[in-house]
């Protein structure tokens, strides 16, 4: 068993000072807060296994005490802001208990509030869950998706252009759709949820995983984007947000790269139909993860963004086509219906 936990003193000095100077607010603040009466909240993120072992994912953050119960709304649907995600305070080294399958771990935030834990337990395959508590938090339920091992193929889907249109990468365009568009507004790129259901429909079983270099604060919010396009269930596998010990800014290209290599290890049996888009950097990192672990892709599917899209998501239009191997099925299309026809084609959608 590991979990995430603070980092240690004899450390310190390779500490980014862009992480130093944030890890010293957070602690003023955290002190002050809870001075207040200011306590933690865990918030629970769906995670996956198999039989045998789990990965749970969950934060802590601190919230005022006793809160007042809002009055409902008369509104269909609550919005909200994306800037709201970002404003809440995480609790550092602080303790969570998980409980599954009748046995109990303990595990203790890192500087992000955040625990991310692989644990022994033999669940049997669907979805189960895992119940979270400690430091005097009410406790909760993390969802579970446990693979079964007879499971054969999977999909890892990107998140941003390819099932929910965003152009990201644009800085402007970025900042507006996480910290101020309403996420109701936010629209699904046509046919995918479709084509997701199709290929879940034809693979019993087989586990749906989204993979995306957003932050684990508009977690929540990706959730209710998902559910409501009606795409199916699934982990999200996102990043934290912010200064890390060694640089100013995360890297979303290795967050990629090395989830894809972790889920390899964790399902060495399982082929994954690989899905992005061609706005960002998804086929060179599909590329590189094909040609190092070729008996673990069952294909790639690129969602081709027009050349408005593409100018929108990197400044200029690209040229069609990716670096494949001879060994991986490439497909593209620009929306889900192109591609579900060249799936069909290929025999990975019957």
């Amino acid at each position: 068993m590991w979990h995430c936990g603070s980092v240690s003193t004899s450390t310190e000095v390779t500490v980014h000072r862009a992480a130093r100077m944030s890890d010293a607010m957070q602690e003023v603040a955290e002190r002050r807060l809870r001075q207040r009466g200011w306590g933690p909240m865990i918030i629970p993120y769906t995670g996956y296994g198999a039989p045998g072992w789990i990965r749970v994912i969950c934060r802590v953050l601190l919230r005022p005490p006793d809160p007042r119960p809002r009055p409902p709304r008369r509104t269909r649907h609550r919005k909200v802001r994306g800037w709201r995600s970002f404003t809440s305070l995480p609790a550092q080294n602080t303790k969570v208990v998980i409980e599954a399958d009748g046995t109990r771990h303990e595990a203790y935030t890192d500087r992000g509030g955040f625990v991310d834990i692989t644990v022994e337990a033999d669940l049997p395959p669907g979805w189960a869950s895992a119940r979270l508590s400690g430091s005097g938090a009410d406790p909760v339920e993390a969802p579970i998706r446990v693979v079964d091992p007879a499971v054969r193929f999977g999909i890892v889907s990107d998140v941003d252009d390819t099932v929910m249109v965003t152009a990201l990468p644009r800085p402007l365009l970025a900042a507006w759709n996480t910290f101020v568009l309403d996420e109701h507004a936010r629209a699904s790129v046509p046919g995918m949820s479709v084509l997701y259901e199709r290929l879940a429909t034809a693979h019993p079983g087989a586990p749906v995983l989204y993979l995306s270099t957003g932050a684990w604060n508009v977690a929540p919010a990706l959730t209710r984007f998902l559910s409501r396009h009606l795409f199916p269930p699934g982990p999200l596998l996102l990043t934290d947000w912010g200064p890390t010990t060694d640089a100013w800014f995360r890297s979303g290209r290795e967050h990629k790269r090395a989830t894809l290599r972790r889920l390899a290890r964790e399902f060495p049996d399982i082929r994954w139909l690989l899905v992005g888009d061609d706005g960002q950097h998804d086929e060179q990192i599909y590329a590189e993860f094909a040609a190092a672990y070729p008996d673990n892709v069952a294909g790639v599917a690129i969602r081709r963004l027009s050349p408005t899209q593409s100018l929108l998501a990197r400044g200029l239009p690209a040229p069609h086509g990716a670096p494949h191997s001879r060994r991986t099925t490439w497909l593209a299309a620009p929306d889900g219906a192109g591609l579900s026809r060249l799936l069909s084609e290929a025999g990975i959608l019957p």
